[in-house]
């Protein structure tokens, strides 16, 4: 990981995912990039000086956002990180991803408005997009506290198809923190199956990663898969909620995108998807 994300509104959220993003770069000794978005009443870019003075609170909050992009460069440079920081005017999700394609970005990690019905109003775009169509995995800061490092993430699939990549990528974050990595599988109402057959899949994945060590694995019978991980979260420390995303048909076969959705909607946890 060579290079981190942060989209931001400053909201609490927000602010709890660039104290991730900068602690995640410290890890990895990575750089880190600030992002903001700045709706103005009139295409910005095109004015000039004497114009923008037609315009005082336009001027107002573009002072306000670039003195909180330079406190989030300040805290990233306290702990020895190279930062940039950037001030956007009228953009959206599309820009977002732009600006990440642009510069590879490894991670991205941003906050949501929180629990209440849904994640969309955040940094003047939807988040859902960017989950959905991101090339890096990204990381969405809910209400809960972060704990970071992480000790314990769950990793949820259905452990049908392919997931030995997003596997790694989560590896590679539980071996820098330190942490356990608990493989879960949910049967629904319509897919009980026995712990062993239930496992199998599990079993198969885990002989491509023979060095892993550190983890566990968990079947749960549940009316729904947003059900079952609410279920283990609640008898289970957890940091971290990982899922698996498909970029052109949204989520694997078992987690519909409603079903993906919810999670990250209702979650307090931190929860991360991977595209594979």
């Amino acid at each position: 990981m060579k290079n981190i994300l942060v989209p931001t509104d400053f909201s609490e959220n927000c602010s709890k995912a660039a104290y991730l993003g900068i602690n995640m770069a410290k890890l990895y000794n990575a750089e880190i990039h600030f992002f903001h978005i700045l709706k103005t009443p009139i295409n910005w870019v095109k004015l000039d000086k004497l114009k923008e003075k037609r315009y005082p609170e336009t001027l107002k909050q573009i002072g306000i956002a670039k003195a909180a992009l330079r406190e989030l460069e300040k805290a990233a440079e306290r702990e020895g990180l190279k930062c940039q920081t950037f001030l956007q005017f009228d953009s959206g999700q599309k820009d977002i991803l732009e600006h990440s394609g642009h510069f590879a970005h490894d991670f991205i990690i941003t906050g949501s408005s929180g629990t209440k019905g849904t994640i969309r109003e955040i940094i003047g775009s939807n988040v859902e997009e960017i989950v959905r169509k991101a090339n890096a995995p990204v990381i969405v800061v809910k209400d809960e506290e972060v704990t970071f490092p992480f000790k314990n993430i769950v990793f949820v699939s259905d452990f049908e198809e392919d997931v030995s990549d997003a596997l790694k990528h989560t590896i590679s974050i539980a071996e820098k923190c330190n942490a356990r990595i608990h493989l879960l599988r949910i049967n629904t109402q319509t897919d009980f199956n026995s712990i062993e057959l239930g496992l199998a899949p599990i079993e198969q994945l885990l002989q491509k990663f023979p060095k892993l060590k550190n983890y566990s694995m968990a079947l749960y019978n549940e009316p729904s898969i947003e059900t079952g991980i609410n279920t283990f979260v609640k008898q289970q420390p957890t940091d971290l909620i990982v899922m698996v995303t498909h970029g052109k048909t949204g989520f694997l076969s078992l987690f519909s995108k409603s079903i993906a959705e919810g999670v990250t909607n209702h979650s307090t946890l931190p929860v991360m998807t991977i595209h594979i």
